[in-house]
């Protein structure tokens, strides 16, 4: 049983969270918003802060679709030095003309049922730092557009455009060390905006082969919906390859009740009257369903086919009340003969890893450490160290 503390905290949180839900405007804005203006957030800091430096983009000019990255200091080489000149934004930039050390990408997907929650939240900056550092990877936080303002599909497309974004950046930076290898100079390549399209700390530093989905909570659902994407676009990608996927307590639904359902639906921080009133501003009135292939990833008829998905981590709280979704999805998996291990937390609610009142308990560090081990089997460049 949670803490008396941990209790009043819940019930304040769903109160609040609740109050917000139901004052959302019904509007419908295709360029749409990523975060809510009473949700603390945390400014990019683009030097070394505890480890990390972090930048936000904006790259798609029709949507608010926008991107914090994190870079972890363990880029910087031996023989890497700081030039005051030669500097973005006041902080980092790679070394022009020496070696880099190239890192896995890590793509990470916010929670707060598809209607709250942003990727430069104080708790989810702490997360993906945390992450970056842990799993020595570059996050790619994804600010994806938030319902009711932009509904379903949205979410959805904005992961599989920040896919493609990175494939496009990946190759683009491939040309452009062609180029300079070719002509000599410092040639770049632009866009119809006249800046440049190459964004530095990825063309330097990341590994698109080597690449990672994390979702938290609804993210969870996206992060899923990607890989499948992946998995269907194939060599499309080069050179982005999915190879792990980590699904933290995802928020699946469905029309037939299992038994966390009925009993832990007034479970804590989220509990299942709240999800219903977030999935019904997700999902348009017109093909509201509860078997929708946004909530449920069972369904029949939706590919493809589960073989064929990368290695899942599952994580699911013991009182929570989607668990039971998480589990049934993690042992189809198993069944599909993926490497999908399970990861059940005694005594925790949901998003007991990422909410930032919880961000700093016992059970967090351990769910963190616990990913880092799992998620090192893939993205090792020697591979097979790591066991789980």
């Amino acid at each position: 049983m949670p803490s008396l503390s941990l209790q009043l905290q819940s019930l304040f949180f769903k109160y609040h969270l609740r109050h917000q839900l139901q004052t959302l405007a019904q509007t419908r804005d295709k360029f749409g918003t990523t975060s809510r203006p009473d949700h603390p957030s945390v400014p990019a800091n683009p030097t070394f802060q505890n480890g990390v430096a972090t930048k936000d983009l904006h790259i798609d000019p029709l949507s608010s679709l926008s991107l914090r990255i994190f870079l972890p200091e363990t880029v910087l080489l031996k023989d890497s030095a700081f030039d005051s000149n030669d500097v973005v934004y006041g902080g980092y930039t790679p070394p022009a003309g020496k070696r880099h050390r190239k890192l896995p990408i890590m793509l990470q997907f916010h929670g707060g049922g598809f209607v709250v929650g942003s990727n430069d939240t104080s708790c989810n900056d702490l997360f993906c730092r945390r992450m970056a550092k842990l799993c020595d990877v570059i996050v790619v936080a994804v600010g994806y557009r938030l319902a009711p303002e932009s509904p379903y599909p949205a979410a959805f497309e904005d992961g599989t455009a920040v896919l493609s974004w990175l494939a496009k950046q990946a190759n683009l930076a491939a040309v452009r060390r062609k180029g300079r290898g070719n002509s000599g100079n410092q040639q770049g390549i632009f866009d119809s905006f006249g800046s440049s399209m190459v964004e530095p700390w990825l063309a330097a530093h990341g590994e698109p082969s080597r690449c990672v989905l994390l979702g938290v909570s609804c993210g969870a659902n996206i992060a899923d919906f990607v890989a499948r994407k992946a998995v269907e676009a194939g060599s499309l990608l080069d050179p982005v390859k999915v190879v792990a996927q980590i699904l933290m307590y995802p928020f699946f639904i469905g029309s037939v009740p299992t038994k966390s359902e009925i009993k832990l639906a007034n479970s804590y921080f989220y509990d299942k009257a709240t999800c219903m009133m977030a999935w019904k501003l997700f999902i348009p009135e017109e093909e509201f369903d509860l078997d929708h292939p946004a909530g449920n990833p069972l369904v029949p008829g939706r590919g493809p086919p589960l073989k064929t998905m990368p290695p899942t981590l599952t994580i699911v709280a013991e009182h929570d009340w989607m668990r039971d979704r998480g589990i049934a999805y993690s042992e189809e998996l198993r069944k599909a003969n993926v490497d999908a291990p399970l990861l059940e937390f005694k005594n925790a609610v949901h998003e007991f890893a990422t909410l930032d009142v919880l961000l700093e308990t016992p059970q967090a560090q351990a769910c963190a450490d616990d990913i880092t081990i799992w998620v090192k089997k893939y993205i090792s460049l020697r591979g097979g160290e790591f066991s789980y």
